[in-house]
């Protein structure tokens, strides 16, 4: 439970922003908490939000209205150097001129750390990002993903209560992001920071994440477990943003004592409700089924389809469907796909045991 505010080394209360010549607020009253020691995403498209959340937090913004609150204490008008907090961004932003060690130990120089104290704390840093075997290079002299972790290296070495992540692993390609993401979680495990963790990729927040704060327009569309908003998103938009959902038109039709979904006017029983009436369903593309129409009938409920194009992504195949007036997708393991092509009729069934409804 997040019921105090000592257990709480962030909160946010109504905040908002409108950035000047901006008729739409970026931030629309904004309110949540990160407790100590969780790791907290804020995930949304191009223009949610989540940077400006992010500079607000930092001290780099100042809202128009609402409080920043950190461990209890109003910060909202106490500038960045003076938060307990530290940032890294997509972009590094490590000193050139510094080796790797130099970069790390800044911070503290900055603070008027003792200098045996300085290399004892960078030297600890670096080891936690396994890095202290290059402390006496220049960031030029390392890779993408060295260079983050040097970064990360800095932010920490300070042992700050909270760290902002500013889509950090952009730059990198999908083989590092996927090493740093292992690193970050085993970090902040290990160190204890809670994380405010910024992306546009809903794969990094699901997998990293405590909870996840889905932005949409400068509001907060649902804040939630990552299987929460995988399983119970509360709007079509997070169904749709949050994992891979096909968004389909169904109508609830009177079949004696309830109303069943009729999907490409086929009846599917195991999705009813009490009333009748036209709403859009969330499936997530693994639970859409595709067989050929030669394969022997299961008893279940299908609709007609054609195969309009096939991405293999290794493990599985997406298959891109039409079925009449409605367009969707499936995804499916490679090992059962090879017989499907593109042009191909095909039967097309669902799982509709974990749709979400939205009521039009």
């Amino acid at each position: 439970m997040r019921d105090t505010a000592t257990e709480n080394v962030l909160s946010l209360a109504t905040i908002g922003k409108t950035y000047s010549g901006s008729a739409a607020p970026a931030l629309d009253r904004i309110s949540f908490e990160v407790a100590q020691g969780e790791f907290f995403s804020i995930l949304g498209p191009s223009g949610s939000g989540k940077t400006t959340i992010l500079r607000t937090i930092a001290g780099f913004e100042q809202p128009d209205f609402g409080r920043v609150i950190m461990g209890g204490k109003d910060v909202t008008s106490i500038p960045p150097n003076r938060r307990d907090v530290r940032t890294v961004f997509q972009s590094y932003a490590l000193f050139p001129h510094m080796t790797v060690v130099q970069n790390v130990q800044y911070p503290l120089r900055i603070n008027g750390t003792s200098k045996a104290e300085r290399i004892k704390r960078a030297g600890e840093a670096l080891e936690l990002v396994e890095m202290a075997d290059f402390s006496a290079r220049l960031p030029h002299e390392l890779s993408g993903g060295q260079r983050q972790r040097v970064a990360l290296a800095r932010a920490i070495v300070s042992r700050p209560k909270l760290l902002l992540l500013d889509e950090p692993l952009g730059a990198l390609d999908l083989r590092l992001r996927q090493q740093m993401q292992h690193t970050l979680v085993s970090l902040q495990k290990e160190l204890g920071i809670a994380f405010v963790y910024v992306t546009h990729d809903q794969g990094e927040a699901l997998s990293m994440s405590d909870r996840v704060l889905v932005m949409r327009d400068g509001r907060i569309a649902q804040l939630g477990r990552p299987q929460d908003l995988y399983f119970a998103p509360k709007s079509d938009f997070v169904a749709t943003f949050v994992g891979n959902s096909n968004m389909l038109p169904v109508e609830f039709v009177r079949r004696g004592s309830t109303c069943v979904a009729s999907i490409g006017n086929v009846d599917f029983p195991e999705l009813h409700q009490a009333d009748a009436g036209p709403a859009r369903i969330a499936i997530r593309y693994d639970d859409v089924s595709v067989r050929s129409v030669d394969e022997a009938p299961t008893g279940a409920p299908v609709i007609a389809g054609v195969i309009e194009y096939v991405l293999f992504l290794g493990t599985s195949f997406e298959i891109n469907l039409r079925c009449g007036d409605i367009s969707l997708m499936s995804s499916i393991p490679a090992t059962r796909s090879s017989r499907l092509e593109s042009g191909q009729p095909v039967h097309v069934g669902f799982n509709l045991s974990r749709a979400q409804v939205f009521h039009v």
